[in-house]
């Protein structure tokens, strides 16, 4: 049968991008065999011809750095989630040609966290200030009932953090990167920083850490998630959250729900221990 429905993900780079192998389990695991799931190498300056370039079989993208953002304005509309913290990672398109951008980062994140049993905190500390920090906010919006602390590198990055969180209702403290060792010992610390970053606060862990979300998905597990382990500390991975945003793309860009997380998450496993088989 020939394709029908498309969808794909966009980044640069994107050769890594396990979007392919989660989205195309979805499919199988759904019976959608007339719809298929690739991955294009697009940057800022390249994305607004390849959006205007979709035709009626497409149904949706998914977004990567560093396109979040800069997709905003080739959009006809962007869901109140994705408008709170300014970026997208969710484009679902109509056949009339209408574009809605939504960021599935936020309920990806809430959902990780409570399938972990991570309800409620008092307090929380976001290691980074980057797109998936401004998610890690408003996910944190909806399950942190204090205060959030953000370590930061720039008085920008600080100033952005605090007004995210004047947007979001979550009352933002900054502190310089230099501390970012005193963040451990927060309830729920979330890093989404890139890979290596927080290798040096590996030996900063407390002897009861609580849980650590970091977004990371490879290499796993990164030096700071597996001391946190070790020290009997609850980890989170960029898998878990890779895996719950997947799952509402997949059900927003094909009408089905619930989608197959078992079979979703069980792909992206599969894909990265191939990977790293020598």
């Amino acid at each position: 049968m020939s394709t029908t429905r498309r969808a794909a993900v966009l980044g640069s780079p994107i050769a890594h991008s396990l979007s392919p192998a989660l989205h195309r389990a979805a499919y199988a695991e759904l019976g959608l065999h007339d719809w298929s799931y690739d991955r294009f190498e697009v940057d800022e300056a390249a994305l607004p011809a390849f959006v205007e370039g979709l035709d009626a079989s497409w149904a949706g993208l998914s977004l990567t750095m560093p396109l979040k953002r800069a997709v905003i304005p080739l959009l006809d509309e962007i869901t109140a989630t994705a408008a709170a913290v300014e970026a997208v990672n969710t484009v679902v398109l109509t056949r009339d040609g209408r574009r809605t951008g939504d960021n599935t980062d936020i309920p990806g994140m809430v959902a990780a966290l409570r399938e972990r049993g991570v309800d409620k905190v008092e307090s929380a500390a976001i290691l980074g200030a980057g797109a998936t920090a401004s998610s890690a906010l408003g996910a944190l919006s909806e399950i942190c009932t204090g205060p959030v602390t953000a370590y930061v590198r720039s008085r920008e990055r600080a100033d952005e953090m605090r007004g995210w969180g004047e947007r979001l209702g979550v009352d933002v403290r900054t502190e310089d990167w230099t501390e970012a060792a005193t963040a451990l010992s927060a309830p729920l610390v979330v890093a989404t920083t890139p890979a290596g970053t927080t290798d040096t606060l590996s030996g900063a862990v407390p002897d009861a850490p609580g849980t650590l979300f970091d977004v990371l998905y490879e290499p796993w597990p990164t030096a700071l998630a597996s001391r946190w382990s070790a020290a009997g500390g609850d980890v989170v991975g960029g898998l878990d959250l890779l895996v719950h945003q997947a799952v509402l793309q997949v059900e927003q860009m094909t009408g089905r729900s619930p989608g197959p997380l078992a079979a979703m998450r069980a792909a992206g496993e599969r894909a990265l221990a191939a990977r790293d088989t020598p």
